[in-house]
């Protein structure tokens, strides 16, 4: 149904189409507009009745692509008077207002028309005069140009002339900087002079100091006349200075009878007190403090004394050198004892110097650490007088070390001694004496790489004939503790022991390497050492294996676990956790490894050891499953007769008095109780324990398979089967567990369905039938599953249940 006014808008466009065109443009009268609207709304009204019967006509559309005028006064019409037809009265208030619109758009289009050219006018105007200023400054420009060229060219020889002026200038700047460094430099060594001749020797080594600094200050200098000045001048007054010192130095200490030959209660002055101690400490701290101001000078003149570069030594700071003047007479000893054609100097006994210096070191840290270390700490110094002291003499050690091992490095006996006497030199240097990893040490020295090779290669040798020798010894296989019952769990071999303690010795003495390229190295050999003894023992073994029970080997498959179990402790060491990252890390520079095996390293899921445990966890099970075929085999050849019982005719459990158990069992049981006796004896707790668990697992499906299933039971015969299992069988392994039943459950679970009473056997027999003709039982149908479970029966599935309900030979007849 049309709209109610869609016949007067018919008209409207009747009336719309009578001025022009629907595509006209707007007129520009608003007196037409108003016309129109007038005419509009007069033919509307005169054609009321017409509209209620005319035809249905289209609706007034917009044409988007035009103004399109009938369209916007229908609607304008509509808009204003609606369906009301009493709004006709709004006609004349309407046609004023629209009047006074059309107006004040007349008033805006003429002012607009106006202005506009106005606006143009000044735009104009103002471009013409934008350009002549433009113009000006270009002239401006061009004339000022040339005047600026004009003066430089004017200037240019006022210019030249200014240059050498200006260079002439600097250079004397640079000559009176440099007059002033010369005589600065002569005003300090004038002081140093005068505080010499006035005996004011604190100032004279403080002005030095300074004097030492600029001289620091001045190597980035490019004179090398006025360096070379204040180094030779800095050269001169320290050493008279530092004679003076020493000498007055030297003097205190040898009324304290440095240095101490004995141990501190021996002493004769040292730490004792006599009447003129105090004036001694005075002057001992005195001239101690001195020697300090001179430090900065000593390093500048003195260059210390370095090992060949093939030493791979940390960087360390000098010696002080009130520290190197006491040391003295110590370096002079030294070297007259250990050097040259004396007889304390021979290359089988490194352990003089060894010992010497550990003595030196214990003699001299009480007095060092009491009269010296408060010194250090009131001057302000961080150096610890003790560590400092043990530094000095160890460098000699490293020297005489440097010195002394090409001369000894291919006796395999000279150079495993030294290396021996090193190693319990630095464990002694570190544990009692507190000497620190970060100061040189005679492990750098050992790492130095021939010797480092050598070493490895003594290492190596010496560690395979401790194996040869272990293992052709008459007690290899028998365990030290075997008649200590508590320290006997592990029934450890005495070769194993060994082995293992040789292996904790060898990480003792490769643990303190500076470097862990080097313990890495070390690990290698010992994993070498470790796979070396795996396969000593599988070759001992397999001369074995025809006695598998023997004592020699279950001592293998002990040595075997216990070598494994230890291994698997060791891998959660701190230290070996260091290496696996250390390990890791060159892994991972080197790609030699996989994602995943990088991965586990990193994770901690994986050890340095795990190639090593797992191929002796493998020889284990493969000895252990070895062990339980023999066992196995002899089980079987004793249940021959046990076989071929006659299941099918024993007496039931009615007519027997009481209950015994099965000749015929006896040779079977006699055996498993032998066999595991002797091996509980012979092999450690935890061996013994997989053992009996493999075992009973393959005799449990032996019976279940060749002698339950292979036969028929009446009553009789299924009660005797239950009563040699359950009384006999079960509990020889209830020594090793509380429950033995659980692990023979395959019996346990066969005699149940056999010893079922009639109505139960035809119950569950009628429930498993059921359950195999119809697979989708009605709800309230008990299960096959929920049956056999509540008899206790999880192990044996359906099938084998109703074979086994099939071998009981008593059934009644049901008529079936």
């Amino acid at each position: 149904m049309q709209h109610p006014w869609s016949p007067r808008l018919f008209l409207v466009l009747s009336i719309a189409s009578a001025t022009g065109s629907s595509t006209a443009p707007l007129p520009h009268s608003c007196c037409q507009f108003n016309g129109l609207i007038r005419n509009c709304i007069l033919s509307i009204a005169e054609k009321e009745n017409m509209a209620s019967t005319a035809i249905e006509k289209k609706e007034v559309t917009r044409d988007l692509d035009h103004c399109d005028i009938p369209y916007y006064v229908s609607e304008f019409v509509e808009r204003e008077l609606g369906n009301d037809y009493d709004s006709l009265g709004k006609l004349d208030s309407l046609i004023e207002k629209l009047s006074e619109n059309k107006k004040h758009l007349e008033e805006q289009v003429l002012t607009v028309s106006s202005e506009v050219p106005k606006r143009i006018q000044n735009a104009l105007k103002n471009a013409e005069d934008s350009k002549k200023s433009l113009s000006q400054l270009l002239e401006e420009e061009t004339v000022l140009s040339e005047s600026i060229n004009s003066h430089l060219l004017k200037a240019q020889p006022w210019m030249e002339e200014l240059d050498v002026v200006i260079g002439q200038v600097e250079e004397i700047e640079r000559h009176l900087a440099y007059l002033k460094w010369i005589s600065r430099i002569e005003e300090l060594s004038d002081s140093i002079q005068q505080y010499l001749m006035t005996n004011n020797v604190p100032e004279a080594a403080s002005t030095l100091a300074f004097m030492a600094e600029l001289d620091i200050k001045l190597q980035e200098s490019s004179c090398s006349h006025l360096l070379a000045f204040i180094r030779s001048t800095v050269k001169f007054w320290h050493k008279i200075l530092k004679d003076k010192l020493t000498s007055d130095f030297e003097e205190v200490l040898t009324q304290l009878r440095w240095p101490f030959v004995g141990p501190p209660q021996s002493q004769a002055f040292g730490l004792a007190a006599p009447a003129n101690a105090p004036e001694v400490y005075n002057n001992l701290e005195t001239l101690f403090c001195q020697l300090l101001k001179l430090q900065t000078s000593d390093e500048l003149l003195t260059k210390p004394k370095q090992l060949p570069e093939k030493y791979p030594l940390p960087p360390s700071p000098p010696i002080v050198l009130p520290i190197q003047i006491m040391l003295n007479p110590l370096q002079k000893r030294f070297k007259y004892h250990f050097t040259g054609n004396k007889q304390t100097n021979v290359l089988n006994k490194p352990e003089w110097y060894l010992t010497q210096v550990l003595m030196w070191i214990g003699n001299h840290s009480k007095f060092l650490d009491d009269k010296i270390q408060p010194i250090l700490d009131k001057a302000g110094s961080s150096v610890n007088a003790g560590l400092e002291f043990s530094r000095a003499l160890v460098m000699l050690i490293l020297e005489k070390l440097a010195a002394d091992i090409p001369c000894l490095l291919y006796d395999d006996t000279l150079f495993c001694h030294l290396v021996d006497e090193v190693l319990l030199f630095e464990r002694e240097l570190y544990s009692v004496h507190g000497y620190l990893s970060s100061f040189p040490s005679c492990m750098h020295i050992l790492s130095e790489e021939s010797c480092f090779q050598r070493w490895l290669t003594v290492e190596k040798k010496f560690a395979l004939q401790k194996m040869d020798s272990m293992l052709s010894s008459e007690a290899a296989w028998i365990s030290q503790y075997k008649d200590i019952t508590d320290a006997d769990e592990m029934k450890v071999p005495d070769c194993a022991e060994t082995f293992m303690t040789l292996l904790l010795v060898i990480t003792d003495r490769y643990k303190n390497l500076p470097t862990a390229s080097r313990k890495l190295q070390f690990l290698g050999l010992q994993k070498e050492l470790i796979d070396d003894f795996r396969i000593r023992l599988t070759q001992v073994m397999k001369e074995e294996t025809r006695a598998s029970l023997g004592f020699r080997y279950c001592a293998i498959l002990n040595a075997v676990n216990y070598i494994a179990t230890v291994l698997a402790d060791w891998a959660d060491n701190v230290f070996f956790l260091q290496l696996q990252q250390a390990e890791l890390e060159v892994c991972a520079e080197s790609d030699t490894v996989s994602q995943l095996q990088l991965g586990q390293l990193a994770s901690m899921e994986s050890s340095v050891f795990d190639d090593m445990i797992n191929l002796l966890e493998r020889l284990k099970h493969d000895m252990l499953t070895r062990q339980v075929d023999h066992v196995f085999r002899e089980v079987k050849d004793a249940a021959k007769l046990y076989k071929k019982e006659r299941w099918l005719s024993l007496p039931s459990q009615a007519e027997q008095a009481v209950m015994s158990l099965s000749s015929t069992a006896c040779p079977m049981l006699q055996t498993l109780r032998d066999r595991l006796l002797q091996l509980e004896q012979q092999l450690c707790h935890s061996l013994f324990k997989i053992f009996w668990q493999m075992l009973a697992e393959k005799v449990d499906l032996y019976i279940y398979q060749e002698i339950i299933m292979a036969n028929h039971f009446n009553e009789g015969g299924a009660a005797q089967l239950q009563f040699d299992m359950s009384r006999n069988l079960f509990p020889l392994f209830s020594h090793y567990c509380k429950r033995p039943e659980n692990y023979f459950k395959h019996i346990k679970e066969a005699c149940i369905i056999l010893n079922l009473n009639i109505g139960s056997a035809l119950l569950l027999k009628d429930v498993l039938q059921s359950a195999s003709e119809n697979e989708s039982l009605k709800p309230s149908q008990p299960s096959a599953t929920a049956a056999l479970n509540e008899l206790g029966v999880y192990k044996l599935a359906q099938r084998d249940v109703e074979i086994l309900l099939n071998l009981r030979a008593s059934w009644p007849n049901t008529g079936k």
